[in-house]
């Protein structure tokens, strides 16, 4: 079940991790990687942590695991471009957090033979770069699995003992739910962080010095979110709209319904809902999915 030559498409947070994660297990592992941006290239040579390609060719030539680590707006123009060189039976994979778009955009520029097994790893950080990764960034995260129905349970098994490989709980989830999870637990909490900060930039009542050295820690911490790479999320948007607004739906009705208890000063409503939601922060750490260190481990 083991792979010989992985190829990561993309080199910045998650590729880098992902290689510093393989090398921390199996130094004889050949991992090759390319980005388009030379900048990055140099960087990522610079660490060292893969072999860093000049072009898709020989990034791609004799890999039996492709990884794609590209913002899900050009995964399907990346797939067409290494299509010429992927291997007969070779799998294909990709860590985009939107999963039912890329199915079906990536599916359609494989060609016949390649077996194409989606997959999120619900990990990262608000930094992004070859710089940015950690060879522990995946343990005891969970990895979420998209493959379709025609594809053989041993592929699968492949590419879920990979992942288990480097420390993530792996499990198996339709593209579709997927992505209205990920709205839920990721893309509307960072659209709301966005918009918060947003929000504290326009006010004029508040001098931006203000906002800066002030920032309790609920501000402090929509700060981390906003700061996260503005081309991956403009594209997670634009490619899970239908989630997206659907959820957004919802939170609108929820803050319209605290607004009406704030303003009839409902205290014991707030309460209630206070508490219910309170648990949830509870149950993220009994999962382990968090700490409860205090001021959620920071040094500072």
């Amino acid at each position: 079940m083991k792979f010989n030559h992985i190829a990561l498409v993309g080199l910045g947070l998650i590729a880098s991790s992902i290689a510093l994660a393989l090398r921390s297990k199996d130094t004889n592992i050949k991992i090759t990687g390319f980005s388009k941006t030379k900048k990055t290239r140099e960087e990522a040579r610079k660490i060292g942590f893969c072999i860093v390609c000049e072009n898709y060719e020989d990034c791609i030539k004799g890999a039996d695991l492709v990884i794609l680590c590209v913002p899900v707006g050009v995964m399907s123009d990346v797939t067409e471009k290494i299509s010429p060189y992927l291997s007969r039976s070779v799998i294909v994979s990709d860590v985009g957090s939107v999963k039912e778009s890329v199915v079906v955009e990536v599916q359609k520029k494989l060609p016949k033979g390649v077996f194409f097994v989606p997959a999120h790893p619900l990990a990262g950080t608000e930094n992004s770069g070859p710089s940015s990764g950690f060879a522990t960034l995946f343990e005891n995260r969970y990895c979420i699995i998209t493959p379709s129905d025609k594809i053989p349970l041993e592929i699968i098994k492949k590419v879920r003992l990979f992942w288990e490989k480097l420390g993530s709980n792996v499990i198996e989830m339709e593209a579709k739910h997927h992505d209205l999870v990920l709205s839920v637990t990721s893309h509307a909490p960072h659209l709301i962080a966005f918009a918060m900060v947003g929000v504290a930039d326009d006010f004029s009542k508040v001098t931006n010095s203000e906002v800066i050295n002030y920032s309790a820690a609920g501000f402090r911490d929509f700060t981390r979110l906003a700061a996260s790479d503005p081309v991956m999320w403009r594209d997670i948007f634009l490619n899970n709209k239908d989630a997206a607004l659907e959820i957004l739906g919802r939170f609108t009705e929820e803050l319209f319904t605290l607004q009406k208890a704030i303003r009839k000063k409902d205290g014991d409503y707030l309460l209630k809902y206070f508490e219910r939601t309170r648990k949830i922060r509870r149950s993220i750490i009994s999962a382990g999915q968090d700490t409860a260190e205090p001021n959620f481990g920071r040094k500072q």
